[in-house]
């Protein structure tokens, strides 16, 4: 089904009033329920879930340092309305079928409120999961940008798909003072793709053979939409002054990558990474995304009057080996339009330097962690991934000593990027450098093919998530705490991360 593009206008997300606030603390509900959304004007209202009665949910907007709490509310029906696979791991029949768990993306925070895989919970708790179930998560928002997202295990895939995905933004005078475009020109985009059957519900497949004659199955090796939404619409566009303007933009996207460019030629001005500001700005003709990654960037519209600029995708799908998009759907995003008159005189600035960024130096590391990426089929003979050579239910081997730095080398030995995510910590990327895979597979030894490649210009900042390339060792630096106890890595490809592509890790003294 190929529906017309730039008929809808992008939706501006909400932001959230806190229940309560103080000088001490600011208190926040939040409810999970499936409702109808317009997703295409020339589409039948589409059932999602969502946060607050919104797909994506309002956005969270806290202040550095400011005390959160928020009491994460799951009134979602006791049926999924996308295909649950019994097969995967955390989704067998002993478990409700709808559970939730609200994973902070990019923040620190103790690890009961961290949203771990398996501390889910069903409507009214009347079920919990076994690990860290708190009914109000607390933030401290030591931290810089962030998302939300569910987790729960087995199931992000279908969670997040469905729309349980928003925005939590940590603000902070240093950002204020740098005269970024703020107000109404600073704006959240969300970027998604999904497929729609006939009567505008959301399609995810189920397998057309059942590797298990009495279950339905539904996990695949990954996900690709042919449909692109930005901010819960089909293909939007947006009126825009001519002035300069700040997007948050984030991959949403289950398994998609984004290689971002403005038909126009124009240079965007990135900003931030994942973990906030950089150094310095830098002006790129294109900026990719893989899911779960961010980009803060400024795009400016001056002197564009009557003009229609259109974001475009160059990404193939599967990354880096799949089919390139077709330029008339998903190479399309979101197309602005400079038709608004100019409401005041633009003095915000592209800064020339937004502050110091402390490089963390090699010499610091106290453990060195060399770890596999790895590409098996089950029993079902499907295809799935794994971190290292183990499960998720394996024992934990990742033990970092809080307040220690290590450096962990990621050895792609698949065909796939995979964008690797770590909860608690920021890390900088040190390089990725080409070695013999089948080489290794004998020989279980690293022998470099290539010299080291430096992180491009536009990863030179603080990460949580990172692209490791196939046929690539890709490492980087990072110090763990300040809290200690039970975490996870995983791969952010939601597909891979539901069917074993994630591993718990503990923070210990």
């Amino acid at each position: 089904m190929i529906l017309s593009k730039f008929v809808d206008e992008l939706p501006i997300l909400p932001i959230l009033k806190p229940r309560r606030k103080d000088q001490f603390h600011t208190y926040y509900e939040v409810n999970m329920t499936e409702f109808k959304q317009s997703l295409h004007s020339k589409l039948n209202d589409t059932t999602v879930l969502g946060y607050e009665g919104s797909y994506p949910g309002p956005t969270i907007e806290v202040e550095s340092g400011e005390k959160v709490f928020v009491k994460w509310i799951n009134n979602l029906p006791a049926k999924h309305l996308l295909p649950v696979d019994y097969t995967v791991h955390g989704a067998h029949m002993d478990v409700p079928e709808v559970r939730t768990v609200v994973h902070v993306h990019g923040a620190s925070v103790e690890p009961e409120s961290d949203g771990y895989p398996e501390a889910w919970f069903t409507k009214g708790f009347e079920q919990v999961g076994p690990y860290y179930t708190k009914k109000v998560y607390q933030y401290d928002n030591y931290m810089r940008a962030c998302t939300h997202h569910d987790h729960a295990l087995g199931i992000t895939r279908l969670n997040v798909y469905a729309g349980l995905a928003g925005f939590y933004l940590v603000r902070d005078q240093q950002e204020r003072l740098l005269n970024l475009p703020c107000g109404p020109y600073e704006i959240p985009l969300m970027i998604q793709d999904k497929s729609f059957n006939e009567d505008g519900s959301l399609y995810y497949p189920r397998q057309p053979e059942k590797p298990v004659p009495e279950l339905e199955t539904s996990v695949v090796p990954e996900f690709i939409g042919d449909t692109i939404l930005v901010n819960g619409k089909v293909w939007p566009y947006l009126k825009v002054e001519p002035r300069k303007y700040r997007f948050r933009l984030l991959n949403a996207s289950n398994t998609r990558f984004y290689k971002i460019k403005l038909d126009s030629g124009q240079l965007i001005y990135q900003i931030g990474t994942d973990g906030g500001l950089m150094e310095y700005p830098i002006g790129v003709e294109e900026i990719m995304l893989a899911p779960a990654e961010r980009a803060d960037v400024i795009i400016d519209f001056t002197n564009l009057e009557g003009k229609n600029i259109i974001m475009t995708n160059d990404a193939p799908a599967p990354f880096p080996s799949g089919d390139p998009p077709n330029p008339n759907t998903v190479g399309t995003l979101i197309q602005f339009r400079v038709t608004l008159p100019l409401s005041s005189i633009d003095t915000s600035v592209i800064p020339s330097y937004m502050g110091p960024l402390p490089k963390q130096r090699e010499q610091s590391a106290s453990k060195i962690r060399y770890l596999t990426l790895d590409d098996i089929t089950d029993q079902y003979g499907r295809e799935f991934m794994l971190l290292d050579g183990k499960r998720w239910g394996d024992p934990i081997t990742e033990d970092p000593k809080l307040g220690s730095t290590e450096i962990w080398h990621l050895i792609n030995l698949t065909d796939d990027t995979h964008p690797i995510h770590f909860h608690l910590i920021d890390f900088q990327i040190l390089d990725r450098r080409a070695f013999d895979v089948e080489r290794f597979k004998k020989e279980r030894v690293i022998h470099y093919t290539g010299p080291s490649i430096p992180p491009e210009p536009k990863e030179r900042g603080w990460k949580d998530t990172i692209r490791a390339n196939p046929k690539q060792v890709t490492r980087m630096i990072m110090k763990f705490g300040p809290y200690t106890g039970l975490y996870v890595w995983h791969c952010h490809i939601l597909e891979h991360e539901d069917y074993e592509m994630m591993r718990p890790f503990v923070v210990i003294r």
